[in-house]
């Protein structure tokens, strides 16, 4: 079954180095004789774009997003993009692979699920420069490897995903706080969604993994996503499709059976359904 090219962290690194599942670059540098060009793709690791000054074009999950200053793109392991930033462009790109988070805190697991879970952040120029500043110090112990660097560099990082936060509950304010229990069980459910995706398809599955009613994960999804469980599954389903379709040239019965339906002709009134478009119509309307 043809795949989408996969990029992997080594990928981008000139050498190895003690952070080897994380890195940090200055794109003003990586720009100096010509744009960046990233034909679509899928990352097995998480993908910061910070921009201070910009321009190009920008496509995460086949939906375009304006490309301009003091703005933030995150995206998360899985999701696929096709990227071109002008030469005169000015921030900081950092990948780095969820086994970074490994030895962190859960409120640190937390803070970067629910940051990934907006792919762009804008910003107004008084308000960029706290959310800049954490990079400017990554960038500076990634480079020096001073002892100490790499818990620094994670310190630096919560601080990042802090003022990234800052932003989203400055939009809608929660004067009592955030409650951390249902926000804690969603991203254990979105986790268990990427990886169980093709074999469960059943709000009950996940539920009994989680050690929770379908009522309370119905409740939990629909506070935090606005979407009941059942929803949240089909939108998945429909995305990974989506990228099959527009980034392979696999046939319709080949990703039906990849993402786990035997029976094509139900996988087709299914996606026609929720789309409005046969998948062969999708695949021609919009690739």
């Amino acid at each position: 079954m043809e795949k989408i090219p996969l990029a992997k962290l080594h990928h981008f690194q000139k050498e190895p180095h003690l952070l080897g599942n994380f890195t940090i670059r200055d794109i003003a540098k990586l720009l100096v004789q010509i744009p960046m060009v990233q034909e679509l793709h899928r990352h097995d690791f998480y993908f910061v774009l910070a921009l201070e000054r910009s321009s190009g074009q920008h496509h995460i999950d086949f939906t375009p997003y304006p490309v301009g200053d003091h703005c933030v793109f995150f995206m998360r392991p899985g999701q696929v993009h096709d990227l071109q930033l002008d030469q005169g462009s000015t921030g900081f790109v950092m990948q780095f692979t969820s086994d970074f988070f490994d030895n962190c805190s859960m409120d640190s697991k937390l803070l970067l699920r629910s940051c990934s879970n907006t792919h762009l952040y804008t910003f107004d120029p008084s308000s960029f420069g706290p959310v800049i500043a954490p990079l400017h110090a990554m960038l500076n112990e990634f480079t020096l490897k001073r002892p100490g660097y790499e818990k620094m560099i994670k310190a630096h990082l919560d601080i990042f995903l802090i003022e990234l936060l800052r932003q989203q509950q400055a939009k809608v304010p929660n004067p009592k706080g955030p409650n951390l229990y249902p926000l804690e069980r969603l991203e254990a459910f979105l986790e268990l969604l990427e990886t169980h995706l093709a074999t469960r398809k059943k709000v009950s599955d996940y539920a009994e993994m989680l050690n929770l009613s379908t009522y309370q994960l119905n409740s939990i999804t629909k506070a935090g996503l606005g979407k009941t469980c059942s929803q949240v599954i089909n939108d998945q389903v429909i995305l990974e499709s989506k990228r099959l379709l527009l980034a392979t040239s696999n046939q319709v019965k080949e990703i039906a059976y990849g993402l786990g339906y035997e029976d094509v002709s139900y996988f087709i009134r299914f996606f026609k359904k929720q789309t409005g478009h046969s998948p062969d119509a999708y695949r021609q309307n919009f690739a």
